[in-house]
């Protein structure tokens, strides 16, 4: 070959590698490079959960072993298959409701579905049956066995032995179902369901003895519960906390399960039962209990319509926050209670219709990033862990095959039946099975930023860090509908010690183990990516 056919040869590769580098550049264009601050640390993870409620009443005391297992084994498993992926969520709060005995009642408690009564431990006369309630207590097992971190009771009102109207809903107003000459009967219930419990093995670490006390809780009953004014709220408190300081110390009382956030921090026009952090947590209040000493340091609320407007997204948890740091800097943001209940134009309506699907699973996503990333929520939870009902409140759902998902006859479901898991289950678990209880979130953010709001609608990402710098977790949630591709080329220069792998929640991936090849982490179209570095 003379030396003008190889200049030739030389000359056209040159230009077949220029152009494949610039094929290359185009692929990758939509890349961002993940720009991490880890000396920057914010809130200290206390974890993820879900409760009981209702539906665990049934499948835990009647179902085959086999099933209930399995259905254990997605909500608190750490175990992985042979490839690597997850066999489960590995929540790390577990939630467990007292029942206040409308069970018993049947059709007499007024509340229509069976599903959404709940037994009681204390019968009329005043003796305990501790044989009720089996069905839970196999999953509160379940959840220890399988290394749940911790367990919170809670319940929806008192037993009905003690209410006004002798039911487990309210006789209507705003008031405590309670009778007034209860309240030291109602605590000392409170303490022999822990005392119990704990004689078991199964010791709580929270109780939470209000539940969205805003709401009125009155006839046509769908469930059992009771508003609450701050003052009963605050006259209950201090009825329990010397009790269980003597008998379970190292029991806190968790408050107040606000049913909006705004009910926190600022008057909504429900007198003496808005603003609740400056009655209950203000040392200038007179009915504060900030100075009782097993007083959970958290203020608890739900994230309800406060989702469907990004604006209205941003704004309130900007507020919780401020307000947080202005007058409270020793309470953290307890994020405890969460399920669809508003409309939007993403899920095709509101609540109503499950969804085992990405949309939905995409839009809470949304909603545990907005809430760990702006309000600093250091614990978030979603509402009911196993749902039989054709609505977006579960991450397991059961039915009687894939026509049946009425919830108006389930008389055989209560036996046996079908176990499906959603997509909601897997996101939840793109943070609880990754990010430990005592991570720190970091700083983290994409190298062109965006507008808060902006991120909201593509893409999302948060990072958390062990306290001896060991491991390193990042979520990133892309809600558009199209492939991208992110690099921690900068942060991996400094730490050449990680090993990195990806773990995929997508419409056809369920936290599926991924290996990482190159600088670039690839991130599919509506999905949920998580980047665990150790």
């Amino acid at each position: 070959m003379c030396t003008k056919q190889i200049r030739s040869l030389i000359a056209f590769f040159c230009i077949f590698l220029n152009a494949c580098s610039l094929n290359t550049k185009q692929a990758r264009s939509g890349e961002h490079e993940v720009l991490v601050n880890p000396q920057h640390t914010y809130q200290t993870i206390e974890g993820f959960g879900a409760s009981d409620c209702w539906t665990m009443q049934f499948v835990g005391k009647n179902w085959p072993e086999s099933k209930k297992n399995t259905i254990a084994d997605l909500l608190f498993s750490h175990e992985v298959d042979a490839y690597g992926n997850p066999k489960g969520i590995a929540l790390s709060q577990w939630r467990f409701n007292i029942g206040g005995g409308t069970a018993e009642q049947g059709e007499s408690s007024e509340i229509p579905n069976p599903w959404r009564r709940a037994e009681c431990f204390l019968n009329a006369d005043g003796s305990y049956n501790w044989n009720k309630q089996l069905g839970q207590q196999w999953f509160l097992r379940a959840a220890k066995q399988r290394g749940v971190h911790s367990l919170l009771a809670f319940n929806n009102t008192p037993p009905v032995h003690f209410t006004k109207n002798g039911k487990g809903w309210s006789p209507g107003g705003d008031q405590y179902n309670l009778k007034p000459d209860k309240y030291d009967d109602y605590a000392n219930f409170l303490v022999e369901v822990c005392s119990f419990f704990n004689k078991q093995g199964l010791a709580f670490d929270y109780i939470s003895p209000f539940n969205e006390p805003q709401w009125d809780w009155k006839a046509p009953a769908s469930q059992e519960g009771t508003p609450a004014w701050n003052n009963e709220i605050a006259l209950l408190v201090n009825e329990l906390s010397p009790l269980l300081a003597k008998q379970l110390p190292n029991l806190q009382i968790a408050i107040p399960e606000a049913a909006q956030l705004q009910f926190l921090y600022e008057k909504r026009g429900y007198q003496n039962r808005d603003n609740q952090l400056n009655d209950l947590f203000s040392s200038t209040s007179d009915i504060s209990i900030c100075h009782l000493s097993n007083i959970k340091k958290a203020a608890m609320g739900h994230s309800y319509f406060t989702t469907n407007n990004l604006d209205t997204l941003i704004e309130v948890r900007q507020k919780l926050k401020n307000y947080l740091n202005q007058h409270y800097t020793d309470l953290a943001y307890w994020q405890s209670e969460f399920c669809i209940l508003e409309e939007h134009q993403d899920l095709g309506g509101g609540g109503n219709k499950r969804d085992l699907g990405m949309p939905t699973a995409l839009y809470v996503a949304r909603v545990i990033h907005a809430d760990l990333s702006i309000a600093d929520a250091t614990l978030w939870s979603w509402w009911t862990s196993v749902s039989p009902v054709d609505y977006k409140d579960g991450l397991v759902y059961i039915d009687l095959g894939a026509d049946n998902k009425s919830d108006k006859d389930k008389g055989d479901l209560r036996q046996d039946g079908f176990i499906r898991d959603s997509k909601i289950l897997w996101v939840l678990g793109n943070y609880s099975r990754f990010i430990d209880p005592g991570m720190m979130r970091i700083e983290t953010q994409l190298s062109n930023p965006t507008s808060l709001k902006e991120q909201l609608t593509h893409q999302m990402v948060s990072g958390y860090k062990a306290s001896d710098n060991s491991k390193f977790v990042f979520v990133v949630v892309n809600y558009e509908d199209k492939n991208t591709s992110l690099s921690f080329s900068q942060f991996l220069r400094e730490r050449t010690d990680l090993q990195v792998t990806c773990y995929v929640t997508s419409k056809d991936k369920n936290l599926q183990r991924t290996k990482v090849e190159g600088d670039f982490i690839d991130v599919p179209a509506r999905s949920v990516v998580t980047v665990v570095m150790e």
